[in-house]
């Protein structure tokens, strides 16, 4: 006949049959909510069964500030007694309960501008960002210094760190996709402008500062292909307009008189004629 060892099965689990005793104790389960006043607990929402004579009560809580909130009564009996008595009260959210949001540690609740003056931002000793300046890089400008051990940076900007500076960057308002940018001529770009100064090491070939004291973007980190109104190369075509030119006029209908200041020596028409000492 073969192995007939012991054969188990595994068990399911049953769903809580509701407590028909306990699930009728509302009145019972609304006196029991004595940390506020009656005005406070609103309508019977629910009975939910926790388990073999064990159901919870909810109740709409009216309190201010705490919308979508309700008060949880858990009853119970023992078995054969039709007495039922009170485990525990508690105010618990409901579905579309207004919550605060959820806790998150300082660091990662910082955002961009946070930092004030005399603030302290310490940076955790295992941030990926960052790596030993000793440590052979694939930046030029970090492998100028790194072999001087002990001479130059404790660290230096790792290959993570540059990405995530790079695509931050390149998605903000200094990129090609903000509107000053798009607003711009086509050939406007940072990168042929006289005015950007280009980056050193592995940022160079698509970012610089921009040097143009009258740019919006003076004195801020751009990408390559950003652009703006005030290009290095940008020249303002002026329309040559025709002068027209008026026709010469000469008007010799009239004779005027212009006194004309007689010269030293000369004399007048009307004086008598002078001797000349000769016949």
């Amino acid at each position: 006949m073969g192995n007939n060892g012991r054969v188990t099965r595994p068990a399911s689990a049953r769903a809580a049959r509701l407590d028909q005793v306990c699930a009728a104790a509302v009145e019972l389960a609304r006196d029991a909510i004595t940390e506020v006043d009656p005005s406070d607990v609103g309508d019977h929402i629910q009975a939910v069964a926790e388990g073999d004579r064990l159901v919870t009560h909810y109740f709409e809580c009216r309190l201010a500030g705490y919308r979508g909130w309700r008060w949880a009564v858990t009853v119970t009996r023992v078995p054969r007694s039709r007495t039922v008595t009170i485990c525990e009260t508690v105010l618990l959210p409901g579905p579309d309960a207004l919550l605060a949001p959820g806790w998150l540690p300082w660091q990662e609740r910082l955002k961009p501008g946070d930092l004030g003056p005399g603030d302290l931002l310490p940076t955790p000793p295992e941030d990926e960002r960052l790596q030993p300046g000793y440590l052979l890089s694939d930046d030029p400008a970090v492998e100028e210094t790194a072999w001087e051990l002990g001479l130059g940076r404790a660290r230096v900007l790792s290959r993570e760190g540059r990405t995530e500076a790079a695509q931050r960057w390149y998605d903000s308002d200094h990129g090609p996709a903000s509107p000053i940018s798009t607003a711009a001529p086509a050939a406007a770009r940072c990168g042929t402008c006289g005015f950007y100064l280009p980056l050193a090491g592995a940022m160079r070939q698509a970012f610089g500062a921009c040097g143009n004291f009258y740019a919006p973007d003076d004195g801020r980190v751009v990408s390559s292909d950003h652009g703006c109104g005030a290009h290095s190369e940008i020249l303002v075509e002026t329309p040559e307009t025709p002068v027209e030119e008026m026709p010469t006029v000469y008007d010799d209908s009239a004779v005027e008189a212009v006194s004309v200041s007689r010269a030293h020596g000369s004399v007048e028409a009307s004086e008598p004629a002078e001797p000349y000492g000769h016949p």
